[in-house]
């Protein structure tokens, strides 16, 4: 089975301004059919730029699984190949446009994060996380950074993404597939809480827990400073009432 596109040993060099207006074009009359499409568009110098980006690549990058083929894809997404993907739980479908004129469909699974290893994350986190905004923006303590990216943490591995593609390549993880996983970086630079939905896990359950410790903690600062001041106003009702001025303890 041939490994190219058109089938060829050797297949022709397409310059850069030519696949991204062939992927355009494609884009726009698939528009014409669905208007629900979203393709992936990186703007930038990088593929991704939050930190849920960047650890989702980082993650793909480092397992020898991917290292070796993963690199295939970048250059698709970068123009523009990936012309529809969508995320709706743990499942990812996309089209990607190669040098055929029907686009590839790609689909990844992603299995759900084990209910024993995000208990213990959400133990981890507890007090660290002070809002949604934090959270999805990477503002959170490096240990905490740390536990999320960590193997074994938040980020699945090569054996828990299963993929395919309908181009005639032999290997598992083609160019096109490798488009879509970094397809799916620059989704999370859009909506870092879609991550949560690709691994089964509800977002706010990192939240709930710190907002709740965090308010405990206001609410107990909050009665100790009113003790104070109840204190401090109780001297003052015992000196008027016995006509004599009592030393608070503060006074010089």
């Amino acid at each position: 089975m041939s490994r190219y596109d058109d089938g060829n040993e050797f297949p022709a060099y397409v310059p850069v301004a030519e696949r991204r207006a062939r992927n355009a074009e494609a884009v726009k009359y698939l528009t014409q059919k669905n208007p629900h499409i979203h393709p992936i568009v990186v703007t930038g110098r990088t593929l991704a730029s939050t930190w849920w980006g960047q650890a989702w690549n980082k993650n793909l990058e480092r397992y020898a699984d991917f290292a070796n083929r993963i690199g295939r894809g970048r250059s698709y997404v970068r123009h523009g190949a990936v012309i529809d993907l969508s995320l709706n739980g743990g499942m990812v479908t996309a089209l990607v446009q190669g040098s055929r004129q029907k686009p590839y469909q790609v689909e990844v699974a992603i299995e759900p994060l084990k209910a024993q290893t995000w208990s213990a994350i959400v133990k981890a986190s507890e007090g660290q996380i002070t809002s949604l905004s934090d959270l999805v923006q990477g503002r959170f303590p490096k240990t905490l950074a740390t536990l999320f990216s960590d193997h074994g943490g938040l980020f699945p591995t090569p054996a828990q993404i299963h993929m395919r593609c309908s181009c005639p390549d032999w290997a598992t993880l083609c160019k096109h597939v490798a488009a879509v996983l970094y397809g799916i970086g620059v989704r999370l630079d859009e909506d870092p809480t879609l991550f949560f939905g690709l691994r089964n896990v509800t977002v706010n359950d990192l939240i709930s827990q710190a907002v709740a410790d965090k308010a405990d903690t206001l609410l107990k600062k909050s009665e100790a400073k009113s003790a104070r001041a109840l204190d401090a106003d109780n001297t003052e009702d015992l000196g008027a009432l016995f006509g004599i001025d009592l030393d608070d303890g503060n006074k010089p």
